[in-house]
């Protein structure tokens, strides 16, 4: 009996991938381990503190900036003379970190250029505020580095007041959701820059865009299932967004990865990985070592002009630089083009955004979004 077109979607309906398979699987804690054995030794070539262009010109938000790779970035481009935008849930602890920071650096030229704005990327609606106190300043911003993220390793599963799991909405929801709101700030400040900043661990994630929140029981949850599957969301989300800018509007998008890097995640580590982590210092980064990706991918010239290479070419991902602060390829899941676009979909769905925001907002337009203040 010949197969119709029907039978053949019902096939393929029916073979839905729902989840790595096992040469996936493996290929992918082989880049996990090769990544802590030899990032020091593929990143030798580089100086720490990585020495920055001139960045004087510069306005930079940088989210989760209190502490870990965030607190380096925001205090390495301060001391390189950009405008720095600390963009924290604890304003108290940014406040006190910049005093310390101006009573190092004083007498070491003009003071450092460091404010703090509240944001709390487990509230939607600080997202929305945020965005609307900075577009309202009307000036330019020319750096968006998406550090601030949460890996709780061995906890149960929590959701936000939002109503989405916890590693979903801070390392993936909340950062989409402020990159797109700014961009009208962004394009004030073209040539700018969104910086993501991602992990080697999306290499094992696997996106279900029927289950975000891992909920279903498709999947066992594991904080591992979490985090590895927000990383990746974010790359396949990044993606779309830099083929959805024109080159007109001057922004690039990239994701990079750290490295394997000694920071808060640690002190929910189980205690005998703890002890691990004291034990091989030799192959962990710190958070200095951590930060010269995100500051490479937020400050070299060449950069804009390898997004613009990869978007001609029509390659199916954007920029991913690694921790040795070269190009690299995220995961083979990572290139699925059709779940990228699920997830750009299901994403502007969850974060309460129109479908068309994006090319709404290029031309100059308002978008209204179903978070922030008028909506409390």
């Amino acid at each position: 009996m010949a197969t119709t077109s029907a039978d053949l979607k019902e096939e393929v309906k029916k073979k839905k991938k729902d989840g790595l398979g096992w040469i996936e699987w493996l290929r992918g804690w082989f880049y996990v381990v090769y990544e802590m054995l030899f990032q020091r030794i593929t990143a030798s070539h580089l100086l720490n503190p990585m020495p920055l262009p001139p960045v004087n010109d510069l306005t930079c938000i940088v989210t989760g900036s209190t502490s870990g790779i965030g607190r380096e970035i925001a205090r390495q481009l301060a001391e390189s003379g950009a405008h720095v935008v600390m963009a924290v849930r604890n304003t108290k602890a940014a406040k006190e970190l910049i005093q310390k920071w101006q009573n190092e650096w004083s007498g070491m030229g003009l003071p450092l250029n460091v404010e703090v704005m509240e944001l709390d990327l487990l509230s939607l609606d600080s997202v929305v505020r945020f965005s609307e106190a900075w577009n309202a300043r009307l000036g330019p911003l020319h750096v968006l580095i998406n550090n601030a993220g949460i890996f709780s390793i061995g906890e149960p599963q929590k959701f936000s007041q939002d109503g989405y799991e916890e590693h979903l909405q801070v390392n993936h929801l909340a950062p989409a959701l402020l990159s797109v709101l700014l961009l009208p700030s962004l394009i004030r400040g073209s040539p700018s820059r969104i910086v993501n900043v991602n992990s080697v661990m999306h290499y094992v994630g696997f996106v279900d865009t029927d289950d975000m929140n891992v909920v279903s029981g498709k999947r066992k949850y594991t904080s591992l299932v979490g985090y590895s599957s927000s990383k990746l969301a974010q790359i396949m989300f990044s993606s779309v967004l830099h083929k959805r800018l024109p080159a007109e509007a001057g922004i690039c998008v990239t994701c990079v990865s750290p490295g394997v890097v000694q920071t808060n995640v640690a002190r929910d580590l189980p205690r005998i990985i703890q002890a691990g982590y004291r034990l091989i210092p030799y192959f962990i980064f710190s958070p200095q070592e951590g930060s010269r990706s995100a500051l490479f991918a937020a400050t070299d010239p060449q950069v804009p002009e390898y997004c613009q290479l990869l978007k001609s070419d029509d390659f199916p991902v954007c920029a991913f630089i690694s921790q040795d602060c070269n190009p690299t390829n995220p995961s083979e899941e990572a290139h699925n083009v059709e779940t990228s676009h699920k997830v750009w979909e299901k994403t502007f769905e969850m974060i309460g955004l129109p479908s068309d925001a994006v090319e709404k907002l290029i031309e100059g337009e308002e978008v209204a979004c179903r978070y922030g203040a008028h909506n409390e």
